[in-house]
């Protein structure tokens, strides 16, 4: 069979043809036969059956990547939903702080917090006789972990800065549709004795949204993605900047605000973006399209009816088709709309040439416009909240970075969030956003930063604006290294004079790609161990999908060697700088130019010619 075939979904797909996932949701629910699974001592991974139900309330069964031999070292790895990144009060921040120092040692013996793309916090390294207590210790902090992971509504994003603007807080929208879409309660509670009395305040703040979601016992035919743009109000000139932190347009739904005259209008919500892919099938990453323009008070129910139709249309069969981009991509763009209306949502037509705005990732000091307070980006390298010592070598995570030896980033976050009272945040770039700071205490806080060995050596501009998803050891998916090789290539490329390029680099280990690796300038996407393939033809904006090197119907540098890398990156770099038009950024040149002028050039290059002598068939991509 040709690779170059288009998806093909089974749309409504009948009962009597549901694949096993969806016979086990059916038969098991959310409840059935986890509690005996999670409690048995003598078995330290779970059954097929019990995993299926254990990950809609947030644990994945993981095993230690870097051992070998026949018996597997069974571990877990927890997600909380966090919507719109938190905020975390500072005894909300202690909870979360005390588990991982508890339950989440690694093997080279240091514990962390692991920030992610979806403004979730995960924890590593759980053994199963502590899975029940993690869980019922995150409750503490009014959060859960339900819903971070499994057939459901994800972690509902939105840019934690716009709860702090006059113009639109989809802050507080993530929060209100965070809970919408968040399952039932009373399983989750039961399985894991959760308390609720902990933190009740910050747990009823989070409820007070419109009713709940009908699931169903069967849930969503995948999971399913959301995400809020933003708009803020300059402080100094009151000039409205558009913000797209989050790459709403890299959701099954995107929600971005629509600004007329300096005033909300309304929402253009996008539907059917995706970066996943599926080795082995015709697969694709690709942006949502607009759907429409929707009215503050029509937002519900147009957010309500987009997952409604997705639920009773999606593939329930094959489950590398179920991703709601696939309903789009067959039915079309207008099909959806006249699904959405007849689910009884009202909009207008979309506005084609909407600008969603650049992924911008609020590093450092920027002023609340709605109090005049301070809040403070804090780049954290790859996400991972961790102590490093001054004389640790490459490990696990990285530490052996030049920007990292000696810093003391987890106790950092602790000693901020209760010396200056800030709220910690999360982003969608794995970065801690600290909020709520006195102007008077800046000084202070600086010092602070510096007090932990943060910051000492600047990290170089590419640096801060790339990274990796967690990868090997502890991803049970991954291929390879990801938040391990960063930090290495990045450092490669700093040594070779590439530090101060104003782009990105997006790396993940395999081809799932949690890090969203096609959205970035230069993209690499785990196929094999220390094998990647490229993508081109994103940018730092975030504004375009990245795709591989097709041409003539072959895909080329899709196992590209790690050492090598470095050595292709660097090749990209040089071409653009000599040959770009003036203001062109990585992503335009490469789409101006053409995968046949990339391919041409790397083939003449000495250190590039080999990357490219094998290829393999390529596979389907929109508008082939």
């Amino acid at each position: 069979m040709s690779r170059l075939l288009p998806p093909e979904p089974y749309l409504r797909t009948p009962q009597d043809d549901w694949n096993g996932n969806e016979r086990i949701k059916l038969e098991a629910g959310l409840l059935d036969g986890l509690p005996q699974a999670v409690q048995d001592d003598e078995e330290q991974s779970l059954s097929v059956e019990a995993e299926a139900i254990a990950k809609s309330h947030g644990i994945y069964l993981e095993y230690n990547r870097a051992k070998t031999g026949k018996e597997k070292d069974w571990m877990y790895m927890v997600r909380i939903s966090v919507p719109g990144g938190g905020a975390f009060l500072p005894h909300q921040w202690k909870v979360i702080d005390d588990i991982s120092r508890r339950y989440t040692t690694s093997p080279e013996g240091r514990p962390s917090i692991r920030l992610t793309t979806r403004q979730n916090i995960q924890f590593h390294w759980i053994k199963k006789a502590d899975l029940a207590a993690v869980v019922r210790d995150i409750a503490k902090s009014g959060f859960f972990a339900l819903n971070g992971c499994g057939d459901n509504v994800r972690n509902v994003m939105g840019c934690p800065l716009s709860k702090f603007s006059t113009l639109v807080n989809v802050h507080e929208l993530a929060h209100r549709y965070g809970t919408y879409f968040q399952l039932p309660e009373g399983p989750h509670i039961q399985i894991f004795g959760v308390d609720t009395s902990y933190d009740r305040a910050a747990h009823e703040a989070r409820v007070g949204s419109p009713g709940r979601f009908g699931y169903g016992k069967t849930l969503l035919n995948r999971k399913f993605k959301v995400a809020f743009g933003s708009a803020h109000r300059d402080p100094q000139t009151g000039d409205v900047q558009m913000d797209n932190c989050t790459e709403l347009r890299t959701n099954d739904l995107g929600v971005s605000p629509v600004v007329e005259d300096g005033n909300l209008v309304g929402y253009q919500l996008y539907v059917g973006g995706g970066q996943g892919e599926k080795n082995g099938k015709s697969s694709f990453s690709t942006l949502g399209l607009p759907l429409g323009v929707f009215t503050p008070d029509e937002l519900h129910k147009g957010m309500d009816a987009v997952v409604a139709v997705h639920q009773d249309w999606g593939d329930r069969k094959n489950r590398h088709w179920a991703r709601l981009k696939y309903v789009v991509h067959k039915q079309g763009i207008e099909w959806y709309r006249d699904q959405v209306k007849l689910a009884g949502a009202s909009f207008s037509d979309a506005i084609e040439d909407h600008d969603v705005g650049p992924r911008r990732l609020h590093h450092g000091w920027q002023t609340q416009e709605s109090n005049g307070k301070l809040a403070f980006g804090l780049w954290v390298e790859n996400g991972r909240l961790i102590d490093r010592g001054e004389d640790d070598g490459a490990n696990a995570y990285g530490v052996g970075s030049a920007s990292g030896r000696g810093e003391k980033l987890q106790s950092l976050a602790s000693a901020l969030v209760e010396r200056f009272g800030a709220e910690a945040m999360i982003t969608a770039n794995q970065d801690l956003l600290l909020t709520n700071i006195d102007p008077a205490a800046k000084e202070d806080f600086d010092a602070t930063v510096r007090e932990f060995g943060v910051g000492r050596r600047k990290a170089s501009t590419l640096r801060m604006k790339s990274g990796a998803c967690v990868g090997l050891p502890t991803c049970r998916l991954s291929y390879t290294d990801s938040e391990q090789f960063e930090p290495e290539l990045l450092t490669k490329l700093e040594s070779m004079g590439y530090g101060d390029v104003n782009e990105s680099i997006g790396i993940t280990g395999c081809e799932r790609q949690c890090f969203r690796p096609g959205t970035k300038s230069i993209g690499w996407v785990g196929q094999g161990p220390g094998m990647y393939m490229l993508k081109v033809g994103g940018d730092e904006a975030g504004r375009h999908q990245g795709t591989p090197l097709d041409e003539d119907g072959k895909r080329y540098l899709r196992q590209v060697k790690r050492d090598d890398v470095p050595l292709v990156t660097a090749a990209l770099f040089d071409h653009w700088q000599a040959n770009r038009e003036d203001g062109e950024d990585l992503g335009a040149y490469h789409r101006r130019i053409g995968h046949a002028s990339i391919l041409e050039h790397l083939r003449a290059n000495p250190r590039t010619a080999a990357t490219c002598q094998k290829a393999a068939p390529a596979s389907y991509q929109p508008g082939t």
